[in-house]
């Protein structure tokens, strides 16, 4: 949205773009939902996973790390994408890709994690099997078409405790609906453990400090959106490092020239991915 704004001409102040801060998306995106997808799933739920098929919709950060704990659960996890690279990424992490028209009669457990709308439509709902469980972790509620079921009189809703809902159709068919098609990992859960969004909120106070630093220099202009420096970044993974035990590795002068970077970062460039 802000960089709609941006091009549009309509953001009143220069901005950072936290979501694609490395030391956010990559951490927060891929090991917060890691950890936090399956807990909502089995406190709303407590299905076992194991033996179940998960389908994965998207596969980017988010949808990485979901279907990670699905499989790390002995899940056999289906991803859908649209995104060719995403797709092979997929594929060759082991993956089976599909479309979900195929794969909707056969999965147990499906989350949408794509930022994008209608992802999964009443015909795939429709398709569905009985007691197949529907959640999202993407985008809101609107990755999945919930409105065409709360709004269906065709169809019988029963709460089973809060944030759980079952949908009776007429042939008896039930499928359950977690969190009203909102953030199953806060709707269902506790969201993500405290320490990934440790990372997540540094990325924010620093850029809002790095924003107050520079409101002079004309560094960062009004009306456009950056991303953290790399410099920031690393700061950023370097602050979490102590916590976890982990000692940092620091180059030589030597070997700093040889690579053309400063001793103390940053260590690659912006556009490098991890």
């Amino acid at each position: 949205r802000l960089a709609r704004r941006a091009a549009k001409g309509t953001l009143g102040t220069a901005a950072f773009n936290v979501n694609d801060s490395c030391t956010k998306s990559k951490f927060d995106n891929l090991y917060g939902c890691r950890e936090s997808f399956l807990d909502g799933v089995k406190r709303a739920t407590d299905v076992m996973v194991a033996g179940k098929t998960v389908v994965v919709c998207g596969f980017g950060d988010v949808g990485k790390g979901c279907a990670r704990s699905a499989r790390g659960m002995g899940a056999r996890v289906v991803v859908t994408e649209v995104d060719p690279i995403n797709a092979l990424q997929a594929a060759m992490e082991g993956y089976e890709v599909t479309v979900l028209e195929e794969i909707a009669p056969i999965g147990d457990i499906f989350v949408t994690a794509t930022g994008c709308i209608h992802v999964i439509r009443r015909e795939h709902l429709d398709r569905m099997k009985s007691g197949a469980i529907v959640c999202n972790i993407g985008h809101f509620d609107s990755e999945i078409d919930v409105a065409t079921l709360y709004g269906d009189s065709n169809l019988r809703r029963i709460e089973i405790k809060p944030q759980v809902d079952l949908f009776l159709w007429p042939n008896g068919k039930k499928l359950f609906v977690l969190a009203e098609g909102r953030l199953v990992n806060l709707g269902c859960a506790t969201g993500h453990p405290s320490f990934v969004m440790s990372a997540s909120f540094t990325n924010q106070v620093l850029a809002q400090v790095e924003l107050w630093r520079e409101r002079e220099s004309g560094r960062y202009a009004r009306g456009r959106l950056y991303v953290l420096p790399k410099l920031l970044d690393e700061r950023v993974a370097r602050l979490h490092l102590n916590h976890l035990g982990a000692k940092l590795t620091r180059l030589t002068q030597e070997q700093a020239e040889y690579l053309g970077v400063s001793v103390d970062g940053p260590y690659k460039p912006e556009f490098y991915r991890y």
